[in-house]
């Protein structure tokens, strides 16, 4: 089985989802890094030379490519479940999992973030606060459509595989 983890930026898809994949003995595919080794550039770089409509173009054509693992946990971009018929297909391809975190929680693992994330770069404070409320405003109508939503800031893997294949 294949379980797309979905949520807002920063909200620990990429370390969580490697968690969950060496308890399920599952590979991981993070979403971003299979990007970059596609177009050979970082995610930030994409964005600045080609523009995030590329850059989302890109992302479709590699989120359709994990058809070619049969079980695996894929962590998503933040975007990822909204733009074109991509929560669709995730939702039809395997599981999808919300990690579902407060706007507070997410602004402040976004302003200590080590990974350079274009959409929040320059934001500090209550104006990250403000932008991360406003963006998750648009796209949480999507990641409520995830076959199981999770408090993300205590999610544990025996969590995810219960809901999973409970």
């Amino acid at each position: 089985m294949r379980i797309y983890l979905i949520g807002f930026m920063g909200c620990g898809k990429s370390s969580f989802g490697k968690r969950l994949a060496r308890k399920l003995a599952y590979p991981f595919v993070d979403l971003d890094d299979a990007v970059e080794a596609e177009s050979g550039l970082t995610v930030p770089e994409l964005f600045a030379r080609e523009g995030e409509t590329a850059f989302r173009e890109l992302e479709k054509e590699v989120l359709r490519k994990t058809l070619e693992i049969s079980r695996g946990v894929i962590a998503t971009g933040g975007g990822t479940p909204c733009f074109f018929d991509n929560m669709e297909f995730m939702k039809a391809a395997g599981k999808t999992v919300y990690l579902k975190m407060s706007p507070l929680s997410l602004a402040h693992r976004l302003e200590f973030a080590r990974k350079e994330r274009p959409i929040v770069s320059g934001y500090k404070g209550e104006e990250l606060l403000g932008l991360v409320k406003t963006r998750l405003k648009e796209r949480e109508d999507y990641y409520l459509q995830a076959h199981c939503i999770i408090k993300g800031e205590t999610v544990k893997p025996d969590q995810v595989i219960s809901l999973v294949f409970g």
